[in-house]
């Protein structure tokens, strides 16, 4: 088949094929994916709208919608406001990242990875005890208020959450750590943001996150892992519960 041009959504709907009708958002991506790493379109070709796409995958326009958002935070499409999605790179640009975004494409691998981000934002708790400066500090009260004034607009408490365990991981200047957190957070952001699902549960969220700001300012590492490990329990079982039946 002949490389797409640059604006051929028809050509590309086309090609896709329809999914089953119990297929989840992990299967329109892993079908979208297998489209644009086939080397048959060119970087920067404009993507079928949405409406297109779930009619030809024979799908809901929400699973495309997150499969396509989720692809825009891994870097592989750009989603340009008023102007439509366009694939960012070509094939050999895009295989490398595939791989990693192959971690979310099952439920196994998924609950492994809220596993390893549970581990690791423990550890960079105990390591801002002693590390975190009193402006950042300062900034995660700010962010535990947010949340609090944000409890019913869910969009915006989980972005105060991301913002919060952003500052905290940024606090301990491990670049590397870091880097770990981002990756984690990018392939697991489609589930975290519905994971806070009522007010209910947000309420918990804010008193896991005040727990962990209180044990930061005694600069105790033990107090600090201690609250962020109460904190990753109960936040892994919603994240898994948004992910299993």
């Amino acid at each position: 088949m002949p490389a797409y041009p640059n604006d051929s959504s028809a050509e590309i709907a086309a090609s896709l094929g329809s999914l089953s009708s119990g297929s989840t958002v992990s299967a329109v991506a892993k079908r979208l994916l297998e489209i644009f790493t086939s080397g048959e379109i060119k970087a920067g070709t404009r993507l079928p709208p949405e409406r297109q796409l779930a009619t030809t995958l024979e799908v809901g326009r929400s699973a495309v919608r997150e499969a396509l958002a989720a692809l825009e935070i891994l870097g592989i499409v750009d989603v340009r406001p008023g102007s439509g999605t366009y694939l960012r790179g070509n094939a050999s640009e895009l295989l490398p990242q595939t791989l990693s975004w192959g971690l979310m494409l099952g439920e196994p691998r998924t609950l492994e990875l809220i596993e390893v981000r549970g581990a690791l934002e423990i550890y960079t708790a105990r390591l801002a005890a002693t590390r975190i400066s009193d402006e950042a500090l300062t900034n995660l009260e700010t962010h535990v208020e947010t949340m609090r004034a944000s409890i019913n607009d869910l969009p915006a408490f989980v972005e105060a959450d991301l913002q919060f365990h952003l500052e905290l991981a940024r606090s301990i200047d491990n670049t590397v750590l870091l880097d770990l957190l981002q990756s984690i957070r990018s392939l697991l952001r489609v589930w975290v943001d519905r994971a806070v699902q009522d007010p209910a549960q947000a309420e918990a969220a804010i008193t896991e996150h005040a727990a962990v700001h209180a044990a930061l300012v005694t600069r105790d590492p033990d107090a600090a892992a201690s609250a962020m490990g109460k904190h990753m329990h109960t936040a892994g079982n919603r994240l898994s519960g948004s992910i299993t039946p």
